[in-house]
């Protein structure tokens, strides 16, 4: 069965790795930028990149696994709950797998570390509205006032002759999924955000009117 290619194997990554590291000298953030940029999400995360960099420093240039004699760890201690919390809060996107291998613990043990121990579970970022600076804000203030007072005037035909406008970017490109986005948060904690990053190229400027019975029109600017 043939996979994708750029689903890399351990050894593979940490000989990427190794090339770009003391064969070119990048910086551990270099190199995962360009892994992720290759690979999407299938690039190793920045804390796999950041230990492996951490062990070719030591002298340790070897790409192949160690041999690990008898069983997984199962024990949890404070100190390996520590290194967990401590990897999460490094990188907040980092796979449970990818933590198992690095410490040499079972999948299984990591998730109930994780989810237990840690009470963390992954949230994928909620989309919110771009960001309104002091000046926006009291602007639709005004308008929202503006449009109370007409309807109050005369509240029966106050909708059929309201025409609605709104402005969007369309782009020619996939955002980052739901999926990719997910990161690992304390129970409790709010769902994170992020705003919509307006990129520089293949995008349409589009202007839509509509009435409460449907779009009057819908007017594209190509860019610039």
């Amino acid at each position: 069965m043939s996979g994708d290619a750029r689903d890399f194997n351990n050894i593979e990554t940490r000989a990427v790795i190794k090339f770009f590291f003391p064969l070119q000298g990048k910086a551990p953030k270099e190199i995962n930028a360009i892994l992720k940029e290759t690979s999407g999400e299938h690039a190793p995360s920045y804390a796999t990149v950041k230990n492996r960099v951490a062990q070719f420093k030591r002298g340790d240039f070897s790409t192949c696994d160690a041999p690990r004699p008898g069983r997984l760890k199962t024990v949890t201690t404070p100190e390996i709950i520590d290194q967990i919390h401590e990897l999460i809060l490094e990188d907040r996107q980092i796979s449970a797998k990818s933590i198992a291998e690095q410490l040499g613990i079972s999948r299984e043990r990591i998730g109930s570390i994780i989810h237990e121990d840690l009470e963390m579970r992954k949230l994928s970022a909620k989309w919110v509205p771009k960001y309104l600076n002091v000046d926006e804000k009291r602007q639709r203030c005004r308008s929202s006032e503006q449009l109370l007072d007409f309807f109050r005037r005369d509240p029966n035909d106050f909708l059929p002759r309201l025409v609605t406008m709104d402005e969007t970017w369309l782009y020619r490109y996939d955002s980052e999924t739901e999926q990719q986005s997910m990161e690992w948060w304390h129970s409790g904690s709010p769902r994170p955000k992020k705003f919509q990053v307006q990129k520089s190229a293949g995008k349409v400027f589009a202007s839509i009117f509509w009435v409460q019975d449907g779009i009057l029109h819908i007017d594209y600017l190509p860019k610039g």
